[in-house]
Order: C-alpha cells, then sequence, then structure tokens
C-alpha cells in the first residue's frame, strides 16, 4: 500500500438544498468545512427545480470558505450528490432549463411508458418506479419540451454536471446512473432498450466510467481561478450522495443496516450482485438496489421521503422550536395508547407504498387533547414509517437486532429512543459528521492514486457509540400503534379516488 499521509483531499457534496465542502486529511481528520444554501423552486404543483447556476455560485463560495480556514492544499476533489435528478445542458454544458430533482412528480403519467416494457427488462431495471428519477423526468420532457430536448446534448446527473464545471469533462459512474430507471443492473450499462421505449437519444448519456474512485479528468484553470485552487488538480468520478455516505463511514458488511434521517430518510444496507433472475423473482420490487461507490459493491435502500420534512412541516404549522418538538418525548416517554395518529405523507410516500397521492392526517383527535399530543404522533408518525420501510428491505437486514444511526435529524436524546422503541433495535450513532462529503473525499483519493480501494475500506473504522436499547413493553405498544397506522392507512386510501401511482400493493 502507497500512502501520501501529507495529502489533502476536497469533497463536495451536493445536496438538495444545500452544498457542503469539506477538507481532510487522508487519515480522516477534518481540516475545514463549509455550508451554503439554495433554494428549491417549486413554480408548480408537483415539481421541484433548482437553477444549476446557484449551485455553482453555492460551490464557489463554498469552497472559498474552506481555503479561508486552512492553508492546506488539497492534492484531489471527490464529489457526491443528490440522486435522481436531471439536468439537461447543450454541447458546452450549459444548462437549458432548470434542473429537475428527485422530489419531482409531475412525471407520473410516463411510468405508463415503464409498466408497459417486457417483464425482462423491467427486471434489469431492479427498481421500483419513481417520477423523480432521471428516466421518467426526461421522458416528460420530450413530451412537454420538445425544442429543450432537441437542442440538448447531454442529460447528466446533478454531480456529474458541477465535475463538468470542474473539468470541461462529460462523464458518468455506476452509483448515480444505478439511480436513474435508464441503466441495466445486470449488464452493468446503459440499458439502450429502455432509452428507445421513452423516445430519448442514447446520445445524450455521458459514457460511464468504471467506478467512483476513478479520474475523470483535471480541474480546468477557469474553474480553479473561480475556486482559488491550482489548475490540474485530479477529480474523481464521485459517487451518489447514499453511496458516498456508505463508503464515508466504512459499511461494507453484508446485512448490517444504517439508518439516515435528514429531508427524507434512508435505511441502507450492503447485498450481493443481482442477478437477472433473483431480479425477476421479486417481481415488483418496493425497495431499491444501486451500485455502491467501489467497483464491484451493491446496496439496498428503502427510501422513506418524509422524515425530516415531515417534521418541520409540522414544527412551522404549530409554530414550535426543534427543541419543543422533541420536549414531547423527553418529557413523557411512556406511548399513549389513546393519542392521535398521525400519517405523515405529506409528499406521497415512496419505500413501501409506491403512491405519490398518499396525504398527511391526524386521525383519532379528542377534546382532551393538546398540542403536544399533536408533536408526540408526528414524532411517531415519522417512526413507523421509518420502521415500514425498514421492514420492506431483503434478508438479515429487517430483523438486524442494532442499527447505525447517521444524520443531521437524529441527534435529540429523546427521539433516538422512540426511534429504537419502535424499531425494536439497538441504535449505534456514527460518529462521522458529514458522511457523504467525507466519502466524496475519499474517492478523490482514490483518483489520485493515494490508496487503493482494499486499503481505503480497511481504513475507514468510524466510532460508534450505541445510543438507545429498545424497551420491550414500550416496543410491544408501538407495535399495536403502526398496526393501528396501518388499518386507518387503508381506510383512507379506500374513502378517495385512486391517484397517480396508486395501483400498488396495499400497507
Amino acid at each position: 500500500m502507497t500512502v501520501r499521509v501529507d495529502g489533502a483531499l476536497l469533497g463536495i457534496d451536493l445536496g438538495t438544498s444545500s452544498v457542503k465542502v469539506v477538507l481532510v486529511e487522508l487519515g480522516g481528520s477534518t481540516l475545514a468545512t463549509a455550508v451554503v444554501d439554495y433554494p428549491v423552486q417549486r413554480p408548480r404543483t408537483r415539481w421541484a427545480e433548482t437553477d444549476p447556476a446557484l449551485w455553482w455560485a453555492a460551490v464557489v463560495d463554498a469552497v472559498g470558505r474552506v481555503r479561508a480556514q486552512s492553508d492546506r492544499m488539497p492534492i484531489g476533489i471527490g464529489l457526491s450528490g443528490q440522486m435522481h435528478g436531471v439536468v439537461v445542458c447543450d454541447a458546452s454544458g450549459k444548462p437549458l432549463r432548470p434542473a429537475m430533482l428527485w422530489s419531482d412528480s409531475r412525471a407520473e403519467p410516463q411510468l405508463t411508458i415503464y409498466r408497459d416494457l417486457p417483464t425482462a427488462t423491467r427486471a434489469r431495471l431492479g427498481n421500483p418506479l419513481s417520477p423523480g428519477m432521471a428516466g421518467p423526468l426526461l421522458a416528460w420532457l420530450a413530451v412537454e419540451e420538445p425544442e429543450t430536448m432537441r437542442r440538448a446534448k447531454w442529460a447528466l446527473q446533478p454531480k456529474d454536471w458541477i465535475r463538468a464545471r470542474l473539468t470541461g469533462e462529460f462523464r458518468s459512474e455506476p452509483s448515480d446512473a444505478s439511480a436513474t430507471l435508464l441503466y441495466d443492473l445486470v449488464g452493468r450499462r446503459w440499458d439502450g432498450e429502455v432509452i428507445e421505449a421513452l423516445g430519448l437519444d442514447p446520445a445524450l448519456f455521458a459514457p460511464l466510467l468504471t467506478c467512483s474512485g476513478d479520474r475523470a479528468g483535471e480541474l480546468l484553470g477557469s474553474a480553479a481561478a473561480e475556486l482559488g485552487l491550482p489548475a490540474g488538480l485530479v477529480v474523481a468520478a464521485g459517487a451518489a450522495d447514499t453511496a458516498a455516505a456508505a463508503l464515508g463511514s466504512g459499511l461494507t458488511e453484508i446485512g448490517c443496516l444504517q439508518l439516515t434521517i435528514g429531508t427524507g430518510a434512508q435505511l441502507i444496507t450492503p447485498v450481493a450482485a443481482p442477478t437477472l433472475d433473483a431480479l425477476s423473482a421479486a417481481g415488483e420490487p418496493t425497495t431499491h438496489t444501486y451500485r455502491a461507490a467501489t467497483a464491484n459493491g451493491w446496496y439496498a435502500m428503502a427510501a422513506v421521503l418524509n422524515g425530516g420534512s415531515a417534521l418541520d412541516w409540522v414544527r412551522r404549522t404549530l409554530d414550535v422550536s426543534w427543541a419543543e418538538l422533541y420536549a414531547a418525548v423527553d418529557d413523557d416517554p411512556e406511548p399513549d395508547d389513546e393519542g392521535p395518529i398521525f400519517l405523515p405523507y405529506l409528499a406521497g410516500e415512496r419505500t413501501p407504498h409506491l403512491d405519490t397521492s398518499l396525504t398527511a392526517s391526524w386521525i383519532g383527535l379528542t377534546g382532551r387533547h393538546l398540542r403536544r399530543d399533536l408533536l408526540r404522533a408526528a414524532l411517531e408518525g415519522v417512526a413507523f414509517a421509518i420502521a415500514d420501510a425498514r421492514d420492506a428491505l431483503p434478508g438479515t437486514a429487517s430483523t438486524a437486532a442494532a442499527i447505525r444511526l447517521g444524520g443531521g435529524g437524529s441527534l435529540a436524546a429523546g427521539w433516538r429512543q422512540l426511534l429504537a422503541d419502535v424499531l425494536g433495535a439497538r441504535l449505534d450513532a456514527l460518529e462521522v459528521p458529514g458522511a457523504s462529503a467525507s466519502g466524496a473525499a475519499l474517492t478523490g483519493a482514490l483518483a489520485a492514486d493515494l490508496i487503493d480501494e482494499g486499503s481505503l475500506i480497511g481504513s475507514v473504522q468510524p466510532s460508534v457509540t450505541p445510543v438507545a436499547r429498545p424497551r420491550a413493553a414500550f416496543t410491544d405498544r408501538y407495535r399495536q400503534r403502526r398496526q393501528e397506522a396501518h388499518r386507518l392507512l387503508t381506510a383512507v386510501r379506500g374513502t378517495r379516488s385512486p391517484g397517480p401511482g396508486s395501483d400498488v400493493r396495499p400497507v
């Protein structure tokens, strides 16, 4: 193993509403960090967009702040970024319209094209259908904005667009490509049959590098001048944010389960490489299967849309602080068997319901209930949604006795205890702040040949601290309340006209 211990790496993590940039040493120490926000625009119902120029301006700002904190100069740059969305741009990389994001659901009608594909073709995609993925979004553009698509040269994932700004090179890589509904998981390539069925030009899709740690180019002089960095720095392919977080937190063991709570919530577990037989036998999947940041790694993911975003909506609507929200369980840890039930589906839901038409509600209110009861129910409802997603995961992960816990939305002690009780599992907090950004930096180390993949995986061993253990009596009571939530959701869905995407399995 060859390691340059003096090497510092720059990690750029392009999130949905902010970019985080870190400067780290190869040994793991963080030298500097900065976060810069930008808005998600919703010009119409079901739309979610961001002007990529805002991303770039935020990257420039954040890198400048990091440079101001440390005189260490990076020798490699790695990337991670929000998944599923798409940037349509011309030959020079100039966006032709705002980027379309993962939370955009306007392309629901285009899912019909996928449902009409042959069974073997759909199986190769290995993933449930979601309108916020690049494939359906591009199919929508082909119908609704044909002039944009006529002018388009590239359809890039968000972090791939940032990399093109850095290097002038147009590339993609498997961890992001596998999350587009345009990727053949078995053949490990763009799926030409699907692309053709969507009415898209195969030339829109950038050549695929082998893995996230591949060298994707060098920092252009023009970009270097804006960033205050030397031209010629090695830039890695980078990874989808969830894959980068797994790399940054050392999640490699099959069966190990990790929960991250942010705007949404994700539960991920490493799995063996899928085969077409296994994918076909799965029928319509409710969980996702994606390429990892490593050369031959894979992971399964259960994706919850209504995590921190649902709690934030409740907090703002009821005019309380985050501390007051969490105090609803801190002050009274025992479940209220007669308390209201909160269905948290403000944005529809992915795992396990795959239904963009789901809506939120409090059910079971009486005159004795107060605001704190609504707050407690909201925390329970999000925890129930996470438990439902966990139960959908394949293999031993769904019954894991311990769950690794990350993300900024899981720091409150009472909230952690509630999660442990609902999930019936011990929670071990990861001491890896900004795992996606750290994982991004590690892809830069691989691209710069500072370390090989095997050595890197062996060296990433973050500290984990048990922070909550399930209380059996409470777990049983929460199980009964979750069953009541299932019954109520079924009843509510039964009183409404079926919406797009509601032709999926019931709770």
